[in-house]
């Protein structure tokens, strides 16, 4: 059995560009992968598929919910270094629960039996973790990594989800592989102090630093990774994706058990921090 890793971050925290390239890392060091989008936006596997994907949730409106009629066939593709995708979908809009649709997904996936046909299984989840729906993929996680930025909004929501981990780990077997530092302005010397002292706080580290840089949204938009964009800023955009990969797939990769900070703690803590 691969390794399962799901990825947690704040909304609009730029998790399914980070997972994407991710994930197309972790393939070009040779592991096959399978990327699980899991937001109604069902953007996730774009750069890694070149387009909007049907959705499971799209598959099993057309055989009335029977999942006995769903073949895996039917809701996976193929894309960028043979990375395999997948997408949640979602209810719409104002009616029906997300959380609920992510924890169906994994339930089917199970039955696919797709725990056991890759070297790597990489959840992107969305949002904070809000409800059960959202944490289900903690409990097949063998590793989780959180996305934040070096800002108040972004490590309040980081801590919320080290509560999560920290509670999902007291029953099952994930632990937290660490924090990626996102959109680090690197021209102007902007660091990652805040995350930094989080981290420590917390009992992690920063494991990635993921600059600040036009070609990345550039890439996004053209449906495409890092890795297919030949182009200036290239190397210093995807090293620390391939470094992270090297360390995922090592044979003892860093990962701990978060001890996260109440409330009233991170506000205090982050106002002398700032």
């Amino acid at each position: 059995m691969g390794i399962v890793i799901a990825v947690y971050g704040k909304g609009g925290i730029g998790k399914s560009t980070n997972s994407a390239n991710l994930s197309a890392a972790l393939a070009l060091e040779g592991a096959s992968v399978l990327q699980i989008g899991c937001d109604p936006k069902h953007d996730s596997t774009f750069p890694i598929t070149g387009n909007l994907q049907q959705t499971v949730i799209e598959v099993l409106e057309e055989v009335d919910f029977h999942h006995e009629e769903v073949a895996y066939e039917d809701v996976v593709k193929t894309g960028f270094a043979k990375v395999d995708a997948i997408e949640a979908g979602g209810p719409p809009a104002g009616s029906g629960c997300g959380g609920y649709v992510v924890g169906e997904t994994v339930k089917l996936l199970q039955e696919f039996g797709v725990y056991d046909k890759y070297d790597v299984i990489l959840f992107d989840v969305l949002g904070d973790v809000v409800c059960g729906g959202f944490s289900a993929p903690l409990n097949y996680a063998d590793m989780a990594l959180i996305i934040a930025c070096n800002d108040f909004d972004s490590i309040f929501a980081a801590n919320r989800l080290c509560m999560a981990i920290e509670q999902k780990s007291a029953r099952s077997k994930v632990k937290l592989a660490g924090i990626i530092a996102n959109k680090v302005d690197y021209v102007n010397g902007g660091g990652t102090n805040v995350l930094d002292k989080f981290s420590e706080k917390v009992g992690t580290r920063v494991v990635a630093k993921v600059p600040f840089h036009d070609l990345i949204r550039r890439s996004r938009l053209a449906g495409k990774t890092l890795f297919q964009m030949d182009e200036d800023g290239q190397d210093v955009c995807t090293e620390p994706y391939k470094n992270l990969a090297q360390e995922l797939l090592s044979e003892n990769p860093f990962s701990s058990v978060p001890k996260s900070l109440g409330d009233r703690e991170i506000f205090e803590l982050m106002g002398g921090w700032m």
